[in-house]
């Protein structure tokens, strides 16, 4: 009698431990498919920029510069998969090195915007007062004028260089982060461990970097990476009009710029840079659009 009343009152636990486990299954799946395509596959296209970018001078066959003399044009093949350009340099390496001028490209055009916009954005937004009027009326100037048409008259007064490029496009873009770390420097401003910081004596300078910047910084990353495939693009687009990249530089928009005039006898000298810079571009989009939705707790991903 004492086993059966045991058995029992086992039954439901065992019941109950195999709810649990199959509930247990659901979440884990359910975790699954939270992640978005999106993400997926911008971040796998992104990946394959990098690592083309860390392993071009030891993996790629030839030197960008490398000049072989006699195969001028020659199409793609098993020796040079993405063809010869006209001087006879294979269009692969150049392409293959295209990748970490591009990766430096948006970095160094990304530190450049995030320091400047974060750096005035924290104050705007902390103080606010004179100090928000003034700077946001600035740059309110600054949004005035159309993102690449300021980069170009940089460029054009600094000189056409990738480095003066560069430049161009992180000052072009430092009004977006100044927007975005103002707008969310006055909500943190208001909440209560920066209400505690100030209460125990913690320095405003203490405060913007130690407490609010850490707190906004996820929404910084997701700016900073849905900005990268504008910057390679606008980067590509000052480079093909001649203001970006200078010959022999492998930049992409530069290769395209070749590239164009030899359309009819030689197309894979512009489709192949044009390809990769394609590509590059809708990694990054994907990226940061995958990032918004996962960060975002009101995107159904997150439900």
């Amino acid at each position: 009698m004492a086993s059966s009343v045991g058995r029992a009152d086992a039954r439901p636990l065992a019941r109950l431990g195999s709810a649990a486990r199959r509930f247990g299954k659901r979440e884990s799946s359910a975790r699954r498919r939270r992640v978005s395509p999106s993400l997926a596959i911008g971040a796998l296209l992104t990946l394959a920029l990098l690592v083309a970018a860390l392993t071009a001078p030891w993996l790629a066959p030839y030197a960008p510069d490398q000049v072989m003399a006699g195969e001028r044009l020659a199409p793609p093949s098993a020796d040079h998969p993405f063809g010869v350009d006209m001087l006879g340099r294979d269009l692969l390496s150049r392409v293959w090195h295209g990748a970490r001028l591009a990766v430096n490209m948006v970095v160094v055009s990304l530190a450049i915007a995030a320091l400047g916009g974060i750096s005035l954005g924290l104050p705007a937004g902390y103080y606010g007062g004179w100090i928000d009027q003034i700077l946001s009326r600035l740059m309110d100037v600054w949004l005035a004028f159309p993102g690449l048409l300021l980069a170009v008259v940089v460029v054009a007064r600094l000189g056409p260089t990738l480095d003066n490029a560069m430049i161009a496009l992180g000052l072009m873009s430092a009004p977006g982060f100044y927007r975005l770390t103002r707008t969310l420097t006055l909500s943190a401003r208001r909440t209560a461990y920066v209400e505690a910081a100030r209460a125990v004596g913690v320095s405003d300078a203490a405060i913007m970097l130690r407490h609010i910047l850490p707190n906004i910084s996820s929404s910084l990353i997701v700016l900073a990476t849905s900005r990268a495939g504008m910057l390679i693009l606008a980067g590509g687009s000052l480079s093909f009009v001649g203001l970006g990249a200078q010959p022999p530089q492998p930049e992409w928009g530069a290769l395209l710029a070749t590239g164009r005039n030899y359309l009819d006898s030689a197309p894979w000298l512009a489709v192949y840079p044009g390809l990769c810079l394609t590509l590059a571009v809708i990694g990054l989009n994907l990226l940061g659009d995958g990032l918004r939705d996962t960060l975002d707790p009101r995107n159904g991903w997150r439900q």
